[in-house]
């Protein structure tokens, strides 16, 4: 009896023990299990917190192409540059011979036009519409701002276009005027008009080449009168800088008739380039253009475009014929946009490898449809019919409304 109670004991133990052991390796076994989740855990959430602290302390780098924008519309790609024009009887949007910064020359109706159809034509983009100019939007939208134009006489165009459209949703007009008390001039280098009561200006600078004009080498062949420093910026550069909205432009002068029966040449580095093509000239200066934007701009706050050539329409053998039509042309015609899209070309070759971002305004074909809007003979001075200029209102209020529809 006594050792059956001892050996039940010893197995009572042993199975006590093997109990324990076991619980003891399951609980180790669940403790190790917890560790390896917990781990895994903490370092998941190491890496979550890591990446949204690094998220919100440095934010994300954007970039953008510098191309010809394509906006959205439904389902649908739009181009703002390829479309037609459409008959819109709520155009023009202001009447020039009540704006005093409307130029005489270009005030078509004013120099005897009689017919005013060509007023009422609104460029339509084939899959959307520019956005519909509403100026008390706009004018809030430039309050405290600097809105700087640089160019030929066809930026000045669009200089006056875009105070005009302004000026029509301003109440006192006396608040709007030349910060120098200057009267609008074909050769001044400088026009500002400030909006008073909205704290903005529009400015224009006269820079025909964007590049600077030259003394004549010693030593240069007779017909050499001026020339052309392609590699170096306009010396009035450095007052386009400080400017929230930047338009260049530049083209009409760049005519080789124009500059060697003037006897003005192109310099590079110093040296005549009395052999160097238009082209290659223009080229050269638009390079030079897009390195100073590059190093001399702030591309975060100064948003920059560039205005493609505009479409003229002379014609005859010498070129020097004006045939204002009174309805735009049905098809665009290449003998009046093919030289001219040369230039546009380059400037879209060119702004495409800049390394900041550039808007390129692609006007070129629209204005080729334009036969109807040109200032021809209606100008302050008649005997000289103008195929190059537009009528104001007129093409330029286009332009302004897609600049507008890209802020």
């Amino acid at each position: 009896m006594l050792n059956r109670i001892y050996w039940s004991s010893i197995l009572c133990f042993r199975f006590s023990v093997l109990n324990w052991v076991y619980c003891k390796r399951f609980v180790f076994r669940s403790f190790n299990k917890f560790n390896v989740v917990s781990s895994c855990l903490f370092i998941m959430l190491t890496v979550i917190y890591g990446y949204v602290y690094l998220y919100e302390a440095i934010p994300p780098v954007i970039i953008e192409e510098n191309k010809i924008i394509d906006l959205k519309d439904s389902n649908e790609s739009c181009y703002l540059y390829d479309g037609t024009w459409v008959l819109d009887e709520n155009y023009p949007l202001y009447n020039a011979s009540q704006c005093p910064f409307a130029e005489n020359s270009f005030n078509c109706l004013a120099n005897g036009r009689r017919d005013d159809g060509y007023l009422k034509w609104r460029w339509k983009p084939n899959n959307c519409d520019v956005s519909r100019f509403n100026v008390g939007v706009v004018l809030e939208k430039l309050r405290g701002k600097r809105v700087v134009f640089v160019g030929d006489s066809l930026s000045r165009t669009q200089w006056e276009s875009m105070i005009c459209m302004l000026m029509d949703g301003v109440n006192d007009k006396a608040s709007v005027y030349e910060m120098n008390g200057n009267k609008i001039s074909k050769k001044i280098r400088y026009l500002g008009v400030r909006f008073s009561s909205y704290n903005f200006t529009v400015e224009f600078y006269r820079s025909v080449f964007l590049v600077q004009i030259g003394s004549v080498p010693r030593h240069a062949p007779k017909r050499v009168k001026s020339t052309i420093r392609l590699d170096e910026l306009d010396n009035t550069s450095s007052k386009w800088i400080d400017s929230d909205i930047l338009v260049f432009n530049t083209g009409h002068w760049w005519n080789r008739a124009k500059l060697f029966e003037m006897g003005c040449y192109f310099k590079v580095n110093g040296k005549l380039k009395l052999g160097m093509s238009t082209m290659a000239a223009y080229t050269t200066a638009l390079k030079t253009w897009a390195s100073w934007v590059e190093n001399m701009v702030d591309t975060e706050r100064t948003r920059v475009f560039f205005r493609t050539f505009e479409g003229s329409h002379w014609s005859g053998q010498n070129g020097h014929t004006c045939k204002v039509t009174e309805n735009p042309l049905v098809q665009s015609k290449s003998e009046y946009s093919e030289y001219r899209s040369q230039f546009s070309d380059i400037i879209k070759e060119v702004v495409n490898n800049m390394s900041v971002p550039v808007t390129t305004m692609y006007v070129t074909p629209m204005g080729s449809y334009r036969s109807d809007a040109h200032v021809g003979t209606w100008s302050d001075n008649p005997t000289v019919p103008d195929c190059s200029h537009w009528c104001l209102p007129g093409v330029p209020d286009a332009w302004n409304e897609i600049l507008f529809s890209y802020l």
